[in-house]
């Protein structure tokens, strides 16, 4: 497929994830610029060395995959600055990627399948227990629905969406993320999130 404008973060956005973004470098306000006006979308991948923010003897090194964003909202309080949030789409593979004009990235891709609806086994719903007790108590916060970093449906009952979550929640290793990206059994990338939680002792105790 024809090649894709690429957005390399610190951070991973996964399928029916919410990213929120403040764009204020000029290689990325002319990309998000030209995506709200035709509705295009790009793609966020981790950055396994280098910082968000270009500097002149900087060296970026993106992850080999990532996820398509498609823009939901968009605003611009001042100029120069453009306030965005994101929904995740579809995983990929990244394939090839070069860096242009301003420092642009661009990436030949493949796109992943779809996760399954695969339930959660009984050994892996500790996770779900443990993200539905986050997303209550930041419900019971009154954390406002625009700040909050899960966004519903809240498929609590789901492998892949599950494991989704905590793959943007969890302060991970960028080689981490691109592995969960890469996995595509969704039963299988729980059960990686599921010894991640257990070695930070994130779990809730196991029901007698």
């Amino acid at each position: 497929m024809a090649a894709i404008p690429l957005f390399p973060l610190g951070n991973a956005l996964f399928p029916d994830g919410v990213m929120h973004l403040r764009v204020f470098e000029v290689r990325y306000l002319d990309m998000i610029g030209k995506c709200i006006a035709d509705g295009g979308g790009f793609g966020v991948v981790p950055l396994l060395e280098g910082r968000e923010v270009r500097t002149p003897d900087g060296k970026e090194v993106l992850a080999a995959a990532g996820t398509l964003a498609r823009i939901v909202e968009s605003s611009a309080p001042m100029p120069g600055l453009l306030q965005i949030v994101c929904t995740g789409t579809s995983r990929f593979r990244l394939l090839s990627a070069e860096q242009g004009r301003f420092g642009l990235w661009s990436g030949e891709i493949e796109i992943l399948a779809d996760d399954p609806p695969r339930a959660i086994p009984r050994e892996l719903q500790a996770c779900a227990n443990a993200l539905g007790t986050l997303i209550a108590d930041l419900q019971r916060r009154g954390t406002p629905a625009a700040l909050m970093p899960i966004a519903p449906p809240f498929r609590l009952d789901e492998c892949g969406w599950v494991a989704d979550r905590w793959g943007e929640i969890l302060p991970l290793p960028a080689r981490t993320k691109q592995e969960l990206l890469l996995t595509p059994d969704p039963e299988l990338r729980l059960a990686q999130v599921h010894d991640l939680l257990d070695a930070r002792d994130l779990l809730p105790p196991a029901a007698d």
